[in-house]
């Protein structure tokens, strides 16, 4: 067998089992530039003005931005910053930055430390090599960033390297968004005054600010770093493209929510213990359902911060797993025929005043504004969950979603039964003067309001209201949440103004008695959405189908709804994104998945033909050997049939597997010809893909087949449980 040799990195775990820790609250955001720190460093009346411009999200005037600046630049070099960087997300869907030292030339052969508000306030990286779907040529360099002020510059200590790093947006030359965080910002300013607008016309004129609110709960698989550099498929695209399952899995159930291993926590404290300090708050940790897997999620935050604080979390998770000699994977899919990984998005929206405007209270069915809100939600999923879909799609997120472990590609909302039974009184018209006699007739008057919740959780639903927030469960775990976000909030504005609009149309009157007769009116339209059921169940995908739901099971298929007239129409009106934008997303993710795969099928070439082959060559070698040395040692008495039809078995899969690489080469070169990003992305999923599926039994039986000590690459059992 071949030799198992784990090896754990055991500085910062001597560190956290001797040093006693101190209290979270004593550290919390000691390396973010927060609200705190701007109100001790920054003159009062520079501070207020800032925080009335990120408030109203004006721009800054030169001498607020020199102050701030300098307060900045003074914080970072006190937390020994050498260099800054505006930190932003291209739509790569990763991060980026460009580092630049403070200091300036101030005298023949000295320097001094400078940073200017016109720094602070904008860059200018190369903007050439970042995908821009057509925004720009490839000569057409030029791009800026500019500072985000709603979200906290921190500072990023990587080795013995520290550098203060401002989130900011990425635009073009011509001013188009070029990231994913211009978009998100812009949903966010469009959900606020379309709430906004609704509160007024419910009577509700003390809230001024509506927040979107996002709480993604993050998984990850955990290896050991020794068995990830010895899987090129690991190290080139995240994920095994080779390899059988092994005797054991996740059957017995015995992962999940199961004590956390001494290595694990370790790293886990570790990690979150850097969060802390990027004032992160990472609330809970557990071992999820497949070994080696476990999730992290934090406690809500606005959804801009959110996102940036996602992005933050799996850099620091990957960046403090080689300090303790592990791998954390992120990829939907690591290992075949086990759980994969999502990222949970659970989002909400609150006022400036604290209503959460999901929050059903102790009479839901009495409570008009929240029962306003959930229409406007439902009838948004409805109308777009062909968008929904689409905002979640990727060749990696193909292989998880509808494989009974994760939500179907059919997006569908989950009420639970109060809410359900609620909506259904409505529409029969027995709710409608909502009097305690409703209640009874209902019959939930007794339901203990503390100790249980208005809703079951539905884990198989994409979709789900949970308590007081929606819970998008269709979000890949390697994804950038930004997109999916801006999604939800563009979508519900649009359904939010339909309502105040009907709203207005009837004039002034009983505003309670108003909203229940527009949702009597206006749930039948909707209420396919809505499913209480196992979306897991294949009788699910046969009334989706009946009911007119989309099914799109594919990326390629997902993303024509990028091209859709409803789609430019809904993201131009609010500004989110123009049509020429909306067009180089759809652009940038065909070309994504198309080469997302053609890695992955070179990546399998390679193994096969240079680790693999040669391993069941060498195999077959020795079988062979084998049968021919006992023949002429014990002659026709020997009973050689088993090891005959193991070696002609052997030898089948050889060929078998060559022929099918052959073909995979093929096909890989037959992608020159097509020059159009949907017909190739359709070509790479339904052609490419299957070919490589089909290489994969085979090359997965050889691997049940060869002796293990001439198997040229870790197994899953040994990553999964050699930890």
């Amino acid at each position: 067998m071949r030799k198992i040799t784990p090896t754990i990195a055991t500085e910062r775990i001597y560190k956290a089992e001797k040093e006693k820790d101190l209290p979270i609250s004593s550290y919390f955001g000691e390396e973010t530039f927060s609200q705190k720190v701007m109100k001790e460093k920054l003159p009062k009346s520079i501070y207020e003005r800032l925080m009335e411009n990120i408030d109203k999200g004006k721009k800054l005037d030169i001498e607020t931005a020199n102050a701030v600046a300098h307060a900045m630049k003074e914080w970072a070099l006190e937390n020994g910053a050498t260099h800054f960087a505006h930190w932003f997300q291209p739509m790569t869907g990763a991060t980026a930055e460009k580092h630049d030292a403070f200091i300036e030339i101030s005298g023949p052969g000295e320097v001094m430390e400078r940073f200017t508000g016109e720094q602070l306030v904008q860059g200018e990286p190369d903007a050439s090599s970042f995908p821009s779907g057509g925004l720009r040529a490839t000569f057409e360099a030029r791009g800026y960033t500019a500072w985000d002020m709603s979200s906290p510059a921190f500072l990023r200590k990587n080795g013995i390297g520290t550098t203060l790093c401002i989130p900011s947006v990425f635009i073009s030359y011509n001013g188009e968004a070029l990231d994913k965080k211009t978009p998100l910002l812009r949903s966010i300013r469009a959900v606020n005054d379309s709430a906004l607008r609704l509160l007024k016309l419910l009577s509700n004129r003390k809230s001024k600010k509506v927040i979107s609110n996002v709480g993604p709960e993050q998984e990850y698989f955990c290896i050991d770093m020794d068995y990830f550099y010895k899987r090129q498929d690991l190290v080139l695209t995240g994920r095994t493209i080779l390899g059988a399952p092994p005797a054991k899995g996740q059957e017995l159930e015995d992962q999940y929510f199961g004590s956390i291993k001494q290595r694990m926590q370790s790293f886990m404290h570790d990690v979150e213990e850097d969060l802390y300090k990027l004032g992160i708050p990472a609330k809970t940790r557990h071992n999820e359902v497949a070994p080696s897997q476990f999730e992290i999620a934090p406690i809500f935050e606005e959804a801009n911060i959110g996102v940036d604080h996602n992005l933050l979390v799996m850099d620091k998770l990957q960046q403090v797993a080689r300090q303790h000699n592990l791998a954390v994977l992120l990829h939907e899919k690591p290992f075949a025929g086990i759980n994969g990984s999502g990222k949970h998005l659970n989002w909400s929206l609150t006022t400036d005043d604290g209503i959460n405007l999901f929050k059903p209270g102790k009479t839901p069915h009495d409570n008009i504004q929240f029962l306003a809100f959930l229409l406007a939600t439902m009838k948004a999923v409805h109308r777009h969950a062909d968008l929904l879909r689409a905002s979640v799609g990727s060749a990696a997120n193909d292989h998880r979603l509808g494989a009974n472990e994760a939500p179907p590609a059919i997006i569908s909302i989950f009420l639970g039964d109060q809410l359900t039974k609620i909506l259904e009184c409505i529409e029969k018209g027995i709710a409608n003067d909502v009097t305690d006699k409703t209640i009874i007739d209902l019959g939930i008057s007794s339901l203990p309001v503390v100790s249980r919740d208005n809703s079951d959780r539905n884990r198989t639903s994409p979709f789900a209201f949970t308590g007081n927030k929606f819970e998008f469960r269709a979000v890949g775990s390697s994804q950038n949440i930004s997109f999916p976000a801006t999604v939800i909030n563009t979508i519900v504005a649009e359904s939010i103004d339909e309502l105040a609009d009907m709203i207005e149309k009837r004039g002034a009157g009983n505003i309670k008695q108003t909203v229940i007769d527009i949702i009597k009116e206006e749930l039948p339209k909707v209420k396919s959405v809505l499913f209480m059921g196992d979306n897991y169940a294949e009788e699910w995908h046969k009334e989706a189908k009946r009911r007119g739901l989309p099914d799109l099971k594919t990326t390629p298929e997902a993303l024509r709804a990028l091209e859709t007239k409803k789609a430019q129409t809904l993201f131009e009106k609010y500004k989110v994104l123009s049509p020429l934008e909306l067009k180089s997303r759809h652009t940038i993710w065909l070309e994504k998945f198309c080469k997302d795969i053609e890695i992955e099928a070179r990546t399998m070439f390679s193994i096969i033909s240079s680790q693999v082959i040669p391993a069941a060559v060498k195999y077959q070698k020795e079988l062979a050997e084998s049968i021919s040395g006992t023949e002429k040692v014990l002659g026709t008495a020997a009973d050689l049939s088993a090891q005959k039809s193991l070696l002609k078995r052997i030898t089948e899969l050889i060929n078998g597997v060559s022929t099918a690489l052959a073909m995979l080469k093929s096909k890989l070169e037959k992608r020159n010809g097509i020059d159009d990003h949907q017909k190739l992305a359709d070509y790479f999923s339904n052609e490419v893909k299957t070919a490589m599926d089909e290489i994969r039994k085979q090359v997965d039986e050889l691997e049940l087949h060869i002796a293990d000590d001439m198997w040229p690459m870790p197994k899953f059992w040994e990553m999964l449980f050699v930890n």
